[in-house]
């Protein structure tokens, strides 16, 4: 890394509130530890916990806390015992207490870093951390058995539209909801059926598409009431993937479709994962920037913003300005 810069810019969090309240600030460098890296940020995806973190105060959260989850950059210094040489080009997901990407420079866990391939983008790499670790982790809580039914709820959003395809790759029969601006290009990658989550009678609509089969898994994205609500469309042996929420107790009552409930929690691996876990988390990462490299994998659409209107796009999110598409900061060199 440059000796000559010795700050650089960030957004800081003080108090809970909304994104606007964020301040752009100058920081201090700080030297990586041992198993970190300096990464030099030139992309930051935004999502929706970055938000939500900003209106509550996590534990461990102190005013001048720089937020953000996910970045692709170049590593510039490395700490000890950190293979990874300086200049390769990364994306991360950063851990909720740390500080994160939304900055020109961020200190990560060599763990977590996943090499981007040649011919991936940087605005296609900056899509893929949070959300594609999410949808591979809340895929992997089901068992791999061919020729089953599943839902996918909310599948115009970035985790659902990746969890969809990996789920189609698995052979089942993936049914989605959505809205009905999504649905052609849901059905051009192989989903079975589409249905409109704002029409009360999908429910009724998904069940007679079914026939006699149930539903082997629904993966929602929604909320842990709205999870509950689906319980009933799940078969015997089923499985309730919860991936915006949990729940807290069963949805059903004991000894009658012996349903499996399952919550996904991506950052808790910055808390908890093994070194085995993590070995995991960046062979997942691989497969996922290397399909998006060869074509087989499909994004979001995004849009790319300026660092210095971060707060202003962050606030677009969480209030629903912009729909449908991720977005995207580019920070300048």
């Amino acid at each position: 890394m440059d000796a000559s810069v010795t700050t650089y810019r960030a957004w800081s969090w003080h108090a809970p509130g909304e994104p606007e309240q964020l301040q752009l600030v100058d920081r201090a460098f700080v030297s990586p530890g041992p198993g970190e890296i300096v990464v030099r940020n030139t992309m930051i995806a935004l999502n929706p916990v970055d938000w939500k973190v900003i209106a509550a105060s996590p534990d461990g959260r102190r005013p001048g806390h720089v937020p953000g989850v996910d970045g692709v950059g170049i590593v510039a210094e490395v700490g000890d015992g950190v293979s990874i040489p300086l200049g390769t080009r990364i994306a991360y997901h950063q851990g909720i207490g740390k500080p994160g990407s939304f900055a020109e420079y961020t200190i990560v866990d060599a763990d977590c870093a996943l090499v981007i391939p040649d011919g991936v983008s940087d605005e296609s790499a900056a899509g893929i951390p949070c959300p594609g670790l999410t949808a591979w982790q809340a895929l992997a809580k089901v068992p791999d058995m061919p020729n089953r039914d599943v839902l996918v709820t909310g599948a115009g959003g970035a985790v659902s539209l990746i969890l969809v395809q990996l789920a189609l790759r698995r052979n089942w029969r993936v049914w989605a909801t959505a809205s009905p601006a999504h649905h052609k290009r849901l059905l051009a990658l192989g989903v079975a059926g589409t249905f409109d989550y704002r029409d009360e009678r999908w429910r009724a609509q998904l069940t007679v598409a079914l026939g006699p089969r149930r539903l082997f898994a629904v993966f929602d994205t929604t909320s842990g009431a709205y999870a509950r609500g689906l319980a009933p469309l799940v078969g015997y042996n089923g499985h309730l993937v919860c991936i915006q929420d949990r729940l807290e107790s069963l949805p059903l009552p004991p000894f009658t479709t012996a349903l499996s409930l399952h919550e996904v929690a991506l950052n808790s691996a910055h808390g908890h994962a093994t070194a085995e876990n993590w070995r995991e988390w960046r062979q997942a990462g691989a497969q996922l920037l290397d399909a998006v490299r060869i074509g087989a994998l499909g994004l979001q659409p995004h849009i790319v913003t300026a660092f210095d209107d971060l707060p202003a796009n962050l606030s677009a999110l969480k209030h629903g300005r912009i729909k449908g598409k991720k977005i995207l900061v580019r920070i300048e060199a």
